[in-house]
């Protein structure tokens, strides 16, 4: 579907033109954004002051948006890429709040690992999504439309 300035209006970025590679955040998205970058300063407030009750809601709002984000710009790898390793980014970050919340954090694993270090394997994840992007398919696809 097409809007008067012939912009497609179904999809969550708007490419305009190909020379331009101009892209356009729908301001329903951008409202989305923001209230998730709202949600989430709430979540990392209360793990400061260790408001366990408001940290542990604030974990489900802040993740679902995230997926959400990720969802929709799924047509474009280097968004879908970025938002994804942002999901579990704050993924690992709330492991981490639960694991200081509960006291679990400092016990031991093995050798020196601790239950803490355990929010290293999706902060990793993140990393690899990113390297995935950046090494193996940006090269590639030089002529697709993205934001990056």
């Amino acid at each position: 579907m097409r809007n008067n300035a012939g912009i497609d209006t179904t999809s969550s970025f708007i490419i305009t033109s190909r020379e331009s590679r101009n892209y356009i955040i729908p301001l329903r998205y951008r409202q989305m954004e923001n209230l998730h970058i709202v949600f989430w300063l709430f979540k990392d407030i209360s793990w400061c002051l260790l408001w366990k009750p408001l940290g542990m809601i604030m974990i489900a709002p802040t993740f679902i948006i995230s997926l959400v984000i990720a969802w929709r710009t799924k047509q474009y790898m280097s968004e879908l890429c970025h938002n994804v390793a942002i999901s579990v980014w704050i993924a690992a970050n709330s492991y981490w709040m639960i694991s200081e919340f509960f006291e679990f954090d400092t016990t031991i694993i093995w050798g020196g690992i601790t239950y803490k270090h355990l929010a290293l394997i999706p902060f990793f994840t993140g990393v690899l999504i990113l390297a995935y992007y950046y090494i193996y398919w940006k090269p590639r696809h030089k002529d697709e439309p993205e934001t990056m």
